[in-house]
C-alpha cells in the first residue's frame, strides 16, 4: 500500500476502517464507496444504504451520493428508470442529495450492478474510527443477525429453502425483513453517538458477526470475548441457514451494527435505543491481545470462529 502523504488524510485504508475522512477545515469529509451485486429487484435503494451505513459509523451524517450503474444489454428503458428513482428516493429519504454518477450498458453482465460514493461529514470531536475500542469496552450488537443475508436466501433462494421444508410464511417473513427492520444502521449510530461516549463502531456486513467482531479487535490490536447465549440471532435465520446448512455467524448482516464503550455507559445507550424502537444486546468484551478471540458456547471456552468468505456468497457460488 502507498504511503499516505498529504496531512490533510486523517483517516485512511486500513483494517476494519471503512471509510476515509480528510480535514477540510472546521469540518472533516468522510467519503466511502461500496459496490451491490445482490437484491437486484431493489439495489438502487440497497446502494445507498450501505455506503450511508459507512458514513453513520463515523459519527457523520451523509450528505451527497454518486452512483455508477452497469447494466446488462437486455436492460429496458423502463428498467433503467425505476432503478434511477430507487436510488433517487432512498437519498430523499435520509436528507442526501444525488449529485452525479455514470451509467452504461456493460457487455458480460446478466444482472445490474450498482456501485455508490457517499460524502458525509462529521465533526472533529464526533469522530469514531473502528480502531477507537479499547480494552474492558462492552460489545453491544443492535437489532439482530443476519437481517440482510436472511432476506436475500428468502429473495434470491425460495425454491432451495422450499426444497428444504422451510415453511412459505416462513421464506415470505424472511424477504420482508430487507424492510424491516432493514439494513440501515443510520439512527442506530446517530442514537449511540448522541446518548453515550463511543469508542467504536463497525456495521456488520460481509462475513457476518464474526468476521465484523474480528475486524474491530484487528483494527484495535485487541482481542475479545464474546457469549453465545447473549448473540441476537433472529429466529428467522436460524430457521434458514438451518436449513440450508449454513453457519448464521458468517453470514452477511447489514442492518446490526457493533458499538464498544465503557461498561458503564451500556445501560444509558441501551435505554436510548430501545427508547427509539431499537433492540440492543450486550454481548461480550474487549480484552487485551495475548487473550485472544474467545467464543463461550455449550461447549465451554473455545476459539472464535474464522470463516475465509461470508457464507451466503459461498452458498451462492454453489
Amino acid at each position: 500500500m502507498n504511503e499516505i502523504t498529504d496531512p490533510r488524510v486523517i483517516l485512511g485504508p486500513g483494517t476494519g476502517e471503512d471509510a476515509a475522512v480528510l480535514d477540510l477545515g472546521e469540518t472533516l469529509l468522510v467519503a466511502k464507496s461500496d459496490p451491490i451485486t445482490f437484491a437486484t429487484n431493489l439495489i438502487g435503494r440497497y446502494a445507498v444504504q450501505v455506503n450511508a451505513n459507512d458514513v453513520a459509523c463515523t459519527g457523520g451524517t451523509p450528505r451527497w451520493f454518486l452512483a455508477t450503474l452497469l447494466v446488462p444489454e437486455r436492460f429496458t428503458e423502463a428498467q433503467a428508470k425505476e432503478l434511477f428513482t430507487q436510488v433517487l428516493d432512498a437519498c430523499n429519504e435520509i436528507g442526501v442529495t444525488l449529485i452525479g454518477g455514470h451509467s452504461e450498458i456493460t457487455y458480460g453482465i446478466d444482472r445490474p450492478l450498482v456501485a455508490g460514493t457517499m460524502l458525509g461529514e462529521v465533526s472533529r470531536e464526533r469522530l469514531v474510527r473502528t480502531a477507537g475500542a479499547q480494552e474492558g469496552d462492552s460489545i453491544v450488537v443492535t437489532k439482530g443477525i443476519a437481517i440482510e443475508g436472511t432476506a436475500l436466501l428468502a429473495l434470491e433462494r425460495a425454491d432451495d429453502l422450499r426444497k428444504a421444508g422451510v415453511r412459505a410464511d416462513t421464506i415470505k417473513l424472511s424477504a420482508e425483513l430487507l424492510d424491516f427492520p432493514g439494513i440501515s444502521v443510520i439512527n442506530d449510530a446517530r442514537i449511540a453517538c448522541d446518548n453515550a461516549q463511543i469508542h467504536s463502531m463497525h456495521d456488520v456486513t460481509e462475513g457476518g458477526l464474526v468476521t465484523g467482531l474480528r475486524e474491530v479487535a484487528a483494527a484495535a490490536g485487541l482481542g475479545l470475548a464474546i457469549e453465545e447465549g447473549s448473540i441476537p440471532l433472529l429466529e428467522l435465520t436460524q430457521e434458514v441457514c438451518q436449513a440450508l446448512g449454513l453457519n448464521p455467524l458468517g453470514l452477511l448482516a447489514s442492518g446490526a451494527l457493533i458499538i464498544t464503550l465503557s461498561p458503564v455507559e451500556v445501560p444509558s445507550l441501551l435505554a436510548a435505543l430501545e427508547k427509539n424502537g431499537i433492540d440492543g444486546w450486550e454481548i461480550g468484551v474487549m480484552m487485551a491481545p495475548e487473550e485472544g478471540f474467545v467464543y463461550i458456547g455449550r461447549e465451554g471456552e473455545v476459539e472464535l470462529p474464522k470463516f475465509s468468505r461470508d457464507e451466503l456468497a459461498r452458498y451462492f457460488s454453489r
